[in-house]
């Protein structure tokens, strides 16, 4: 399936990732894991998870995590990581740690694309998706604007 424009910009995320797991895997969790890890968290993850629980959901006409195993699962997850990368973050995790983060966020994604973002994408008309697509497009550029404001 084609990927509406409102999520595209959560897609391309998704692929750095994707990257980022991969290269944790590829190194068993050793080398500068950790540190790619940490880069990858602070300058991609935080954002787009928030921007995932707090513009996506609220508009994605899904239900609360209550009723809804899929939003349930997702909101899971997006704190078991949130877990994972303050351990890699405080240097507490073991190469072994590194490695069942990066499974994890590796089937996230996967579970985002294949079922929750293709279920948005079909429950929501095209006016709606055009306000999401805005709607995520203004979250992205307050993140960027706030990250790279001068201090």
């Amino acid at each position: 399936m084609k990927r509406s424009e409102a999520l595209k910009p959560l897609s391309r995320e998704h692929h750095q990732a994707l990257y980022a797991a991969k290269v944790i895997r590829d190194q068993k969790g050793g080398g500068d894991s950790a540190g790619k890890f940490v880069e990858f968290w602070e300058e991609e993850a935080l954002v787009h998870f928030r921007i995932e629980e707090e513009v996506l959901l609220p508009g994605s006409g899904l239900t609360g995590p209550d009723r809804d195993p899929e939003v349930a699962r997702m909101l899971s997850e997006h704190l078991a990581l949130r877990r994972a990368a303050a351990k890699i973050e405080s240097g507490e995790a073991s190469p072994e740690d590194l490695v069942a983060t990066a499974e994890l966020l590796t089937s996230h994604v996967r579970f985002e694309e294949r079922e929750l973002f293709p279920r948005i994408e079909s429950q929501l008309s095209e006016a709606e998706l055009e306000r999401l697509t805005i709607a995520i497009q203004e979250a992205e550029k307050a993140a960027r604007d706030q990250r790279f404001r001068p201090s």
